[in-house]
């Protein structure tokens, strides 16, 4: 999750530049990023969220079993059928999102304002949905903010000769990057803070 939000902002500085501009008004330099602060962060909120829709951690969703016979979409669906969510398709959808492969992180802020991840809203389940959704959904979403918002405001991202990140996935039950994600990391705050 942080790998490609972080090759995302590598890639898109603007966006980059407006987290760290959020952090620098509601945190300062002189104190580190603390949990109490990531209320007041909505645009790197927004950010994890764009993240998240376009990179989801498993981009198909664990099988579900049908019970029963129903129909869904006008098809008959037996008792027994197994259903596999692709969620990676799910969150680009174009009937949904404008632009789905555009890294826009200001729709959260926007059109997409009330739509979060936690399984509510199913144009965006990133960790799934109803009873059996990722049980640390709520863990990851607080760390991978805390731990984005401190690494942001804590230091100088770069990329050697300043090329874009490729943003190849590999295939499998998690997507990953097919390269490594490789930058230069420079301290940007009194070095007693650091300790």
């Amino acid at each position: 999750m942080l790998t490609w939000t972080i090759s995302l902002l590598m890639n898109h500085r603007r966006v980059l530049m407006k987290v760290e501009e959020e952090l620098d008004i509601h945190v300062g330099k002189g104190r580190i990023v603390e949990e109490s602060d990531i209320p007041n962060l909505v645009y790197l909120q927004a950010v994890m969220k764009e993240s998240l829709r376009l990179y989801p951690p498993g981009p198909l969703a664990a099988p579900k079993e049908f019970t029963r016979d129903c129909v869904v979409g006008g098809y008959h669906v037996a008792t027994g059928t197994r259903l596999i969510l692709n969620l990676w398709k799910l969150q680009r959808d174009p009937k949904i999102w404008s632009e789905p492969l555009e890294f826009r992180p200001e729709r959260f802020m926007t059109t997409h304002r009330n739509i979060d991840v936690r399984g509510q809203n199913f144009e965006l389940i990133p960790f799934g949905a109803g009873r059996r959704v990722c049980p640390g959904i709520n863990f990851a979403m607080q760390m991978g903010h805390l731990v984005l918002a401190s690494l942001l405001h804590s230091f100088q991202l770069s990329n050697l000769n300043n090329e874009l990140i490729d943003m190849t996935e590999t295939q499998g039950l998690t997507i990953s990057k097919a390269t490594p994600l490789e930058l230069i990391i420079t301290p940007k705050l009194s070095s007693d803070l650091y300790a």
